[in-house]
């Protein structure tokens, strides 16, 4: 029998968006959704050290990737003008 996945809550962003605040998104978001890190791995089509990696903010990880992986698990970036 599988290992029940807990959810995580949606982590609270403070200040501009770093690699370890991304990584708290897309673990909760992952187990949100009820996946564990091999099935969430396979899923966005990526190795399970990268996508660990994207969730500890270990190492660095190809920006290609990590828009893949958040956007598989339906976490949306958004830039927002500098321009009034």
């Amino acid at each position: 029998m599988p290992k029940a996945i807990k959810p995580l809550p949606t982590p609270i962003q403070d200040g501009p968006l770093d690699a370890k605040i991304l990584g708290k998104f897309v673990r909760a978001r992952r187990t949100q959704i009820g996946m564990g890190i091999h099935e969430a791995a396979a899923f966005c089509g990526v190795a399970v050290d990268t996508l660990t990696k994207i969730e500890t903010a270990r190492a660095d990880v190809n920006l290609s990737k990590v828009f893949s992986v958040c956007h598989m698990l339906g976490i949306k970036l958004k830039i927002e003008s500098w321009e009034e």
